[in-house]
């Protein structure tokens, strides 16, 4: 029993370097007299399109609802219609699922690849039909899901590429050349507070470079009007709050710092872990990992977790259900999909957030490799 404590995540702990500034911009919001719209809103779209290399950004409430008005927006421009399919990875948290199926488009479940744990881009041929219009790729825990293979398809068939972007800002392609979030047609942005950087609440972006696709997202987010009192659409109110976006500013310029940090973090556990009972995840040290979840794999998750608690290492499970076995989609699809079945069976999260030092680091990987499954 170890008498020590590893934090997972305390959004206090992450949010106090930057206090001071966020209480400077929490009382410059408060004293412009502009709380919907306005300044603080429209700086942080032009800083996170030119920090990921879009044309176009339109912050919106949340990251569902960045990703169900890029495929309402589509709708609009007639580019899809309900009833067609959108190809999304079989592991991927439900809400990428929501939002296909909130606008009657129809999810194709499609295995990911088992070392990566993202979706499997040589298999895709095997989802298409003559319904199929677009392909979600998720960069899952903090990897960038993006390749030739994957491009080569969408061109060969006509489909647009849309990235759920929700855990990896900042992160590139393996070249280091382009950032996620202006990789596909439309990328989707979620700043809930756990995010890499996060916001003091719900938050969410869309970028795209399609400029008709970012007046579309921008018009149905607000009540589908395209200027006062003249709507177009049938919309929402889904509007980025000047406070959150105030917020944001102040942390989108320490992106790159924060992910260096996550992976110096994940660079000890891969040298320090070495419990062949825990697969470790696939290693890159470039910048098309930042980190946001450090999963390992085991056959004896209920048990390792136990262990580990008992040693005072907290850790999470994302996810541990794939969204087609979710009761909600259980009744409509059960596709053939063991690989994402035995992920969510399997994984682990680790501590890897600034709550964690490289000494915390070290001396969970050693709690890890003193770990014997099924040991009382």
């Amino acid at each position: 029993m170890n008498a020590r404590r590893y934090t997972f995540l305390d959004l206090k702990t992450v949010n106090s370097p930057f206090a001071e500034k966020i209480d400077e911009a929490l009382l410059r919001v408060a004293a412009s007299g502009r709380y919907i719209g306005g300044p603080e809103v429209d700086s942080f779209e032009n800083e996170l399109a030119q920090s990921c290399g879009a044309d176009c950004c339109v912050g919106v409430a949340n990251g569902l609802d960045a990703l169900r008005l890029i495929f309402r927006a589509y709708i609009e421009l007639g580019v899809m219609k309900r009833g067609d399919e959108v190809i999304v990875p079989a592991n991927t948290y439900i809400a990428s699922v929501l939002a296909v199926s909130d606008n009657g488009l129809v999810p194709v479940f499609a295995e990911p690849d088992a070392a990566t744990m993202n979706l499997d881009t040589s298999r895709l041929g095997k989802y298409l039909t003559d319904r199929t219009r677009a392909v979600m790729t998720v960069h899952l825990y903090g990897r960038t899901c993006f390749d030739s293979a994957l491009t080569c398809f969408a061109k060969q068939h006509g489909l647009k590429i849309v990235e759920d972007n929700a855990q990896a800002i900042g992160a590139t392609t393996a070249d280091g050349m382009r950032r996620t979030g202006a990789l596909g047609d439309a990328a989707a942005f979620s700043f809930y507070p756990t995010k890499n950087i996060g916001a003091l609440g719900d938050a969410g972006a869309v970028t795209t470079s399609d400029r008709d696709l970012a007046a579309a997202v921008r018009a149905l987010a607000n009540y589908g009007s395209d200027r006062r009192y003249h709507n177009i659409y049938v919309g929402l109110n889904s509007r980025l709050d000047p406070v959150q976006a105030a917020v944001l500013r102040v942390k989108l310029p320490f992106i790159d710092e924060e992910n260096a940090y996550r992976r110096s973090i994940a660079a000890t556990y891969n040298s320090e872990i070495l419990n062949p009972a825990v697969v470790k995840p696939l290693f890159v040290g470039d910048g098309s990992m930042v980190w946001h979840q450090y999963v390992v794999r085991t056959n004896s998750r209920d048990d390792f977790r136990a262990y580990l608690s008992d040693n005072g290492v907290q850790t999470d499970v994302l996810y541990p259900t794939s969204p087609f076995d979710q009761p909600c989609y259980s009744r409509l699809y059960n596709p053939d999909c063991p690989i994402a079945r035995d992920i969510a069976r399997t994984v682990v999260s680790l501590p890897v957030s600034r709550c964690t030092s490289e000494t915390d680091a070290r001396e969970i990987a050693a709690i890890i490799n003193s770990y014997n499954p099924g040991a009382k």
